[in-house]
């Protein structure tokens, strides 16, 4: 998200100040519209870190750390839809979408059947074909739909999930040291609190931290 001044905010952003102020190095942040993107930004050395949910098509492109949070993905229904589970949207006629070069859309893809999957750039174009009646599931996390939901009257967010995702950080690949880095910085910002701050601090008092793993 960004605030009144266009500055990013939110629980990435500040667990990246935090992991920055450690380095003694400043920090530059871009704004990707999906992880996709900033897969390609890391892979190509573009950027030095990023944070996305772990998934094994990125595995070869990036390394990542400890996962910090695990969320589940489930589907935002339009208006007006028999969807009632999960389990009813795959269905010959029913059109699911999600954000391209995600691992949403991708698990989606291999669980889906009988449905029409697209993929479009943004969550702005999902909502427009959601809201006019041409897609009838949007495919992401439960947690970024909560949001959405509202700006969508009448639909809803699906009970349960059909995939679990953790969220860490990436670095580049072949690059030992920066994956030793933010490994350690991840599981001591568990450990210490500093993830829970940045969940409640960005008004998601509601999520769980993942455990600090063994040995972490």
């Amino acid at each position: 998200m960004r605030d009144a001044d266009g500055e990013p905010r939110g629980v990435t952003v500040d667990l990246g100040r935090e992991l920055a102020r450690r380095a003694g190095t400043p920090i530059e942040f871009l704004i990707a519209p999906n992880s996709g993107e900033l897969t390609d930004a890391l892979s190509s050395g573009a950027i030095d870190a990023a944070f996305m949910p772990v998934d094994d098509e990125r595995r070869k492109r990036v390394e990542f750390g400890p996962v910090y949070f695990v969320f589940e993905n489930t589907y935002l229904v339009r208006a007006g839809s028999d969807i009632n589970a999960i389990a009813d949207v795959d269905r010959p006629g029913i059109r699911v979408i999600g954000i391209a070069g995600t691992t949403t859309i991708r698990t989606a893809g291999r669980l889906l059947e009988k449905t029409t999957i697209a993929a479009v750039g943004s969550v702005g174009q999902a909502l427009d074909l959601l809201g006019s009646g041409k897609a009838d599931a949007f495919a992401l996390t439960r947690d970024s739909l909560r949001a959405f939901a509202a700006r969508l009257p009448g639909s809803r967010i699906l009970d349960g999930a059909f995939h679990q995702t953790g969220i860490a950080i990436a670095v580049p690949k072949n690059r030992p040291n920066a994956l030793a880095y933010v490994t350690a910085f991840v599981e001591e910002a568990k450990a210490s609190g500093l993830v829970r701050r940045a969940f409640d601090d960005a008004g998601l008092t509601e999520l769980a931290v993942a455990p600090v793993s063994a040995g972490g």
